[in-house]
């Protein structure tokens, strides 16, 4: 058997999956729960958490930021929606969203506006005045002229064959009955608008498949034969809201509808209640379509260097600037596609957009190659993506740059990454029952946790040494198998272990509880700095199995440089 001695002192690539063991290089772990990977590589305990109020029940969080003092965590939970700042619950609004609908709620904000979008549900806009916030539906601006509505218009589908035949209505010479080559109506069309004869027209009833009453503003004159060329309201109830929202060269920017998937529709600048395309104005508003061999589910709209266009099947970009109705150059850059089951909102970490791919089970970063020309997606993850699995919600604090992402099964798969020294490690969060929700606010990781006693919106801090003063989390980091001179070690019988700390109060080796020099138990005291080590008198090892792991459920804070193995070993 060969002597070895092998120190890890960098941690950078943190949990990485078992097909890679076997690769040399690799600064990585086995498991790492509850513990994070400081800048310099080495592993700290994570901070506890903070209880600030208890919920009514599940709830998704949203992050309102007015300005560095005037920063705002919202719960959007069952037909509610709550305000909190610093901790303290500010007001509740009744919202029209139910339980089911949380998941694929958007926004977007604009100084003290923000303006939340749901494919099921019209275009709602929260207000902030003083210290007060209210909750309406988006309006669209009217023409004095003649007081019809700023809103786009398409030809769907469905519609392409459809004639209308035009009749008088007895309720006023401003209305009209509309008669449909074919089936076509339902009473979902009542209150949505279409454009024919050069006139807008609100739909007033529905009589049948293929008759409905509408009136215009002012009167019309009857045709004398049927309509084939007319338009309805690009959004209302019967063909869907828009799905997605950004704020884009001073646009308002709706992203896609249940019926026109692919649809881009952009406001006239600084009238971010206009849609009218008007005359092709360099300041009117613009409508694009995406088209490709595959049908586009425009699932996220981004503001960046360029106005970024995330799909259920590949990553587009608009980079005309200025943005005008003769200057839209649009082209799709890379296939990988987004996550499209729930709305996990991209999140801007250096520089680069971050967002959930197709499957799920892996984060992408959609970045500028270094010409600036053309777009990236890199993948984030590619080590770790057993940790990925059924993501529900996502959020990134640039303080700790960390990304948070909560699994469906209430962990949370959390992203150390400094890209300037090399760290981007995965690993996991876990606590006492589960995660719903995560958001940022005011440089504080705020969350959404059910136990056993109910639904609480909580708080990181690096102060808390438990989670909410009652619950201990277990903290584990082991290390991978060991690889020899390039080759796997089939067999070990490791000698010593030796681990340096920092600011360490309490620590488990290969479950031994160690014993630090002068150690001392108060929170206020200074850990112990230095090496500490156990020795194994020749414990044999199985060569696929973690050779050291650091365990422990104390309260006490915990920070390791690095860890050391002394043994033989045979391949």
């Amino acid at each position: 058997m060969a002597e070895f001695i092998k120190t890890q002192n960098s941690f950078a690539d943190g949990e990485v999956a078992p097909e890679f063991y076997a690769l040399d290089n690799i600064n990585g772990l086995s498991k790492l729960e509850n513990m994070d990977v400081l800048s310099g590589g080495g592993l700290s305990r994570r901070g506890g958490l903070e209880s600030v109020c208890k919920l009514d029940g599940p709830a998704r969080l949203i992050s309102f930021s007015e300005s560095d003092t005037h920063q705002y965590i919202i719960t959007l939970t069952d037909m509610r929606m709550q305000i909190f700042h610093n901790g303290n619950r500010m007001q509740s609004i009744i919202a029209p969203w139910g339980i089911s609908d949380l998941a694929k709620i958007q926004y977007a904000q604009r100084f003290g506006t923000m303006i939340f979008v749901h494919p099921n549900f019209p275009p709602q806009v929260l207000r902030k005045s003083g210290d007060h916030f209210t909750l309406s539906e988006f309006a669209f601006s009217r023409n004095d002229s003649d007081m019809t509505l700023n809103v786009p218009f398409v030809r769907f589908d469905d519609a392409a064959d459809i004639k209308i035949t035009v009749t008088t209505n007895s309720n006023g010479n401003n209305y009209a009955t509309f008669t449909t080559s074919a089936d076509f109506w339902n009473p979902e069309n009542v209150g949505g608008h279409l454009h024919l004869l050069d006139k807008q027209w609100y739909i007033h009833e529905y009589i049948s498949p293929t008759q409905i009453v509408a009136y215009t503003n002012g009167t019309y004159s009857v045709p004398s034969a049927s309509v084939s060329d007319w338009r309805e309201c690009a959004f209302g109830t019967r063909r869907g809201w828009p799905c997605s929202i950004t704020f884009h060269q001073d646009r308002l920017i709706f992203g896609g509808t249940r019926d026109w998937p692919g649809g881009i529709w952009m406001s006239q600048v600084g009238r971010h209640n206009n849609f009218n395309i008007g005359t092709g104005l360099d300041d009117e508003a613009i409508f694009v379509s995406l088209l490709s061999q595959q049908r586009q589910q425009i699932c996220a709209v981004v503001s960046s260097d360029n106005l970024q266009i995330l799909t259920n099947v590949g990553e587009w970009a608009i980079s005309s600037n200025p943005l005008t109705p003769s200057s839209v150059d649009i082209k799709q850059h890379t296939s990988v596609g987004s996550y499209s089951l729930g709305c996990l909102t991209p999140q801007k970490i250096e520089n680069a957009t971050v967002f959930v791919s197709a499957s799920g089970h892996d984060i992408r970063e959609l970045g500028l190659d270094e010409l600036g020309e053309n777009y990236n997606a890199n993948d984030l993850c590619p080590m770790s993506k057993h940790l990925l699995t059924n993501p529900i919600d996502m959020a990134y604090n640039p303080a700790t740059r960390q990304l948070f992402v909560v699994r469906s099964d209430g962990k949370m798969a959390v992203l150390n990454k400094n890209s300037a020294l090399g760290i981007s490690a995965w690993g996991t969060y876990t606590t006492e029952g589960d995660v719903l929700s995560v958001a940022v606010s005011d440089n504080t990781t705020y969350i959404v946790t059910h136990r056993i006693n109910g639904v609480f919106l909580e708080r990181f801090t690096t102060t808390a040494t438990q989670d909410c003063g009652q619950y201990d989390f277990s903290i584990t980091a082991s290390g991978l198998p060991l690889r020899a001179s390039g080759h796997n070690a089939t067999r070990i019988k490791l000698r010593k272990i030796v681990t340096r700390l920092i600011d360490t109060k309490s620590i488990d080796i290969n479950s031994h509880r160690i014993t630090l020099p002068n150690e001392i138990y108060t929170p206020d005291s200074t850990g112990f700095n230095g090496d500490v080590s156990i020795n194994l008198l020749g414990t044999e090892s199985d060569g696929i199995k973690p050779l050291w792991t650091i365990s422990g459920i104390s309260t006490h804070p915990i920070t390791v440089l690095s860890v050391t193995m002394h043994g033989w070993y045979t391949v």
